[in-house]
């Protein structure tokens, strides 16, 4: 159950970090003619067309959006993507998810475009945790948060808005 005492982000919070995190993308490509903003499966997905929407308004850039499809509970199942790897070889790409917590989906999706040879590589998350178990960071993050391990992090998007909330 969501309570104010447990709630992490609100709406306007999240459209602020969104905004944010859209122009640092920016400014890391702004001599780039196109970038692909690649949206792992799930609010990852969401919080990527977010952040395509807003880098369309602020940015002369070309934002080709991808869907990244991992399977959460076997991440050793082959990646996909919803674009050809010939559509973002060579180019520049951002990985995002929703949640950065234990690191596990972040690094096979890594993983996943590490094979294939990109000009710029960064990931972006709403939420980074500190209980990573794989060496991976978030390049841009809404925020960063310490918490217990029995602690998670929740993130809703829905047609009434966005809620980011801790759930024990």
């Amino acid at each position: 159950m969501t309570t104010p005492e447990n709630i992490i982000l609100d709406q306007l919070q999240i459209n602020q970090k969104i905004k944010r995190i859209a122009y640092q993308i920016y400014e890391t490509n702004a001599s780039e003619k196109e970038v692909i903003v690649a949206g792992i499966v799930g609010n990852g997905y969401v919080f990527a067309e977010k952040l395509v929407e807003v880098l369309k308004e602020i940015s002369p850039l070309k934002v080709i959006i991808c869907k990244v499809i991992i399977n959460k509970k076997k991440p050793l199942e082959p990646v996909t993507t919803s674009l050809e790897v010939s559509e973002y070889k060579n180019k520049s790409l951002v990985l995002v998810d929703d949640v950065l917590s234990s690191g596990t989906t972040l690094i096979y999706g890594i993983k996943h475009f590490l094979e294939v040879p990109l000009k710029k590589f960064k990931t972006a998350v709403l939420v980074n945790r500190n209980h990573k178990k794989y060496p991976v960071k978030a390049d841009f993050k809404g925020i960063s948060l310490s918490t217990s391990i029995k602690e998670h992090i929740q993130v809703e998007f829905s047609e009434k808005g966005a809620l980011a909330y801790l759930v024990e």
